[in-house]
């Protein structure tokens, strides 16, 4: 058994959903002796988060982040957390309704993603960001 492991900085230009997969699947490429395993993708961060979502139609994607729009509004009344600004306490909620890593099988040296699945790093703070990832891949 193998133990790979690699970063990856993704800079935001603020709320929305960034595509990963062809980054993460880059570095499984690296380790050509590796064909059968997985690979964990996990954010360091608590304000944004790693999902797994369509990446073929653009507006599943906006969908999802209305509905989080509408689910954890900013300003809310209740939350006496703010010291980062009116969007920092939903999107610490956000984060924690979602996750902070996904784990992928991977086969003969690629991901086992669906059709139209694909990894993405879910921002939810509204500023742009420096968000840093970490990529275990382990296997054979």
């Amino acid at each position: 058994m193998r133990v790979h492991h690699d970063r990856l900085e993704v800079p935001t230009t603020g709320r929305g959903m960034y595509e990963i997969t062809y980054d993460i699947q880059a570095r499984i490429d690296k380790c050509s002796l590796l064909r059968n395993g997985t690979v964990t993708v996990f954010v360091q961060h608590t304000s944004c988060s790693i999902v797994i979502m369509e990446n073929a139609d653009p507006t599943a994607r906006h969908d999802l982040e209305e509905f989080f729009n509408r689910l954890v509004p900013e300003d809310s009344d209740y939350f006496s957390h703010g010291a980062e600004g009116s969007d920092d306490m939903p999107s610490h909620i956000r984060m924690a309704l979602t996750r902070t890593s996904e784990t992928v099988p991977i086969v003969d040296g690629r991901m086992e993603l669906g059709t139209w699945q694909g990894i993405f790093l879910f921002e939810h703070r509204r500023a742009p960001h420096r968000r840093k990832i970490s990529i275990t891949i382990i296997g054979e």
